[in-house]
């Protein structure tokens, strides 16, 4: 059985005690902040391959080769005091289901909300505007290396 005593602690631990209590003051979270983090996460989610339209994207590649990735095309936010409203535009990866990556979206950039933010997302929509097809990236087999179209009719 512990000894348990009646007396204060010693100045030092008081003095450590009293430094540890918060300060008054604001901290202020730009927009700019809350919507690179909400980025960051819906890249994060399995079946998302990019964010933004395709004019977003456009200038995301141009970006990409400069080595100046913005981690908030595709996002915009409102920030209240408490509360942080998000919207997304994604590009799917295919096969995934649609309705699955929008909904793990959701649920990635209300965790960082909370996580990160520190408010309580009440609204994140989610705007699937296309599907990615790895096959599209893949060079065409029937175009000839001169440039040249091989024929279609034999």
């Amino acid at each position: 059985m512990a000894n348990v005593t009646n007396s204060t602690g010693s100045k030092a631990q008081v003095a450590a005690t009293e430094a540890a209590a918060p300060s008054t003051g604001q901290t202020v979270i730009e927009n700019g902040v809350v919507a690179k983090i909400a980025g960051i996460a819906a890249r994060e989610v399995p079946g998302v391959h990019a964010l933004g339209g395709g004019a977003a994207r456009a200038v995301g590649a141009i970006r990409d080769a400069l080595n100046s990735t913005d981690l908030t095309q595709g996002v915009s936010v409102e920030v209240g005091e408490t509360q942080v409203a998000v919207d997304v535009t994604i590009v799917a990866e295919y096969p995934a289901a649609l309705h699955k990556v929008a909904d793990e979206v959701r649920a990635a950039i209300s965790l960082a909300m909370a996580e990160y933010v520190g408010k309580q997302a009440v609204e994140v929509n989610v705007t699937i505007n296309d599907v990615h097809i790895p096959a599209d990236d893949e060079p065409a087999d029937d175009v000839d290396v001169d440039g040249g179209a091989e024929a279609r009719v034999l």
